[in-house]
């Protein structure tokens, strides 16, 4: 079992894991070894997770879940298996964690009256001020 969080903890059997080749940098290494790893949960078929988590989750993850509402993450940072694997582990916990909270819904505030009338005061003194700088009049 891994720990979200005191109430939440998934399977590991509900996370699928292959190993990929990575790209990039890595010369014979990259050639020859699948040290990068993805790891595949499915969102909207988890027992573990409650249905609000669920949901918050899908809004999370973007572009990494599927349209079957599987999230796909790969991570290829490092050059073993274990450590790409731990890396990947991290960041579905860390994702998981962050559709716990709750988000908190800002109310907008409007200004007051003292500030909107300092505003409009301080607009006209600028614009009399630009005025004040035309050109000379002949008399």
């Amino acid at each position: 079992m891994i720990e979200i969080t005191r109430s939440i903890a998934i399977d590991e059997r509900e996370i699928e894991e292959s190993f990929i080749r990575a790209s990039g940098p890595g010369g014979q290494n990259v050639n020859k070894l699948s040290t990068a790893v993805q790891i595949r949960f499915n969102v909207r078929h988890s027992p573990s997770l409650p249905t609000v988590v669920r949901e918050r989750l899908e809004r999370l993850a973007g572009r990494r879940l599927t349209r079957d509402g599987v999230l796909v993450i790969t991570a290829q940072r490092f050059r073993t298996q274990d450590r790409n694997r731990q890396d990947a582990l991290d960041r579905l916990v860390e994702l998981i964690r962050e559709a716990t909270v709750v988000p908190i819904h800002r109310r907008p505030t409007r200004p007051t009256l003292g500030s909107r009338q300092r505003r409009l005061e301080a607009k006209t003194q600028h614009g009399e001020i630009k005025r004040l700088r035309g050109k000379a009049s002949e008399d």
